[in-house]
């Protein structure tokens, strides 16, 4: 069925408003309930992609939780947390972890306006000693009761919004795209509106269609592959 021009205007939409520079970094978070949270909420306020380390036989697995998420905000896996998170600060960002440490600070005092990554731990451990001495800043959210931290998903959602907030009082927040690179941004765009068609570009390594005003592909593609839209 050919993409209907409000399903690709809704797509445009979306991706006009998602930010490349604000992450999460995730060490061994594997319940599928609290990954699922997370992306959820990387979605609600506009991550592009998050980024998990998790052993090689215990793959990212969802629930209904996420409500679909995953499928718009990507997963990066990696195999070793400190190359994760130096891949990261190579890039520009400046990697916050969630960890009380001494030198710790209290979240609301940081800026989250530049190129940001919250690095969050296992529900039951926390950070590795390796990530927690990795990271650019160590930050605590403050807790009132008898625990002494939220659960990761929470956490994950906490922070994400505050950087939301500063960064729409700072007028920083993306509203026509400007918060991906001109490539990211088409790539993806062809990605969410025809991912059958984009698997098929891959595998026969070949760049994707041009696409038109309404989003229709502008190319003659092979019937099986049309067939598919």
């Amino acid at each position: 069925m050919p993409l209907l021009p409000r399903r690709f205007e809704r797509l445009k939409a979306v991706l006009d408003r998602r930010m490349g520079d604000l992450t999460v970094l995730l060490e061994h978070v594997e319940k599928p309930h609290n990954l699922s949270a997370i992306l959820r909420s990387c979605d609600a306020v506009g991550v592009i992609e998050a980024h998990a380390v998790s052993l090689a036989e215990r793959l990212p697995t969802f629930n209904t939780t996420a409500q679909g998420s995953q499928k718009w905000v990507a997963l990066q896996r990696h195999a070793d947390s400190t190359a994760m998170i130096r891949q990261l600060q190579q890039r520009g960002f400046r990697v916050y972890g969630t960890h009380l440490a001494v030198e710790a600070v209290d979240y609301r005092r940081c800026d989250y306006t530049g190129p940001t990554a919250f690095l969050l731990g296992a529900e039951k451990w926390g950070l590795s000693e390796a990530a927690s001495a990795a990271v650019d800043q160590a930050i605590f959210i403050p807790m009132r009761g008898m625990v002494q931290s939220l659960n990761v998903s929470v956490a994950a959602a906490t922070l994400l919004f505050e950087a939301l907030r500063q960064r729409q009082t700072a007028g920083l927040v993306p509203e026509r795209g400007e918060g991906l690179a001109p490539e990211q941004y088409q790539r993806l765009l062809f990605e969410w509106a025809y991912p059958q068609v984009a698997d098929w570009c891959r595998r026969e390594g070949r760049p994707y269609p041009a696409l038109g005003e309404e989003g229709e592909i502008l190319e003659e593609l092979p019937r099986t592959v049309k067939l598919r839209c």
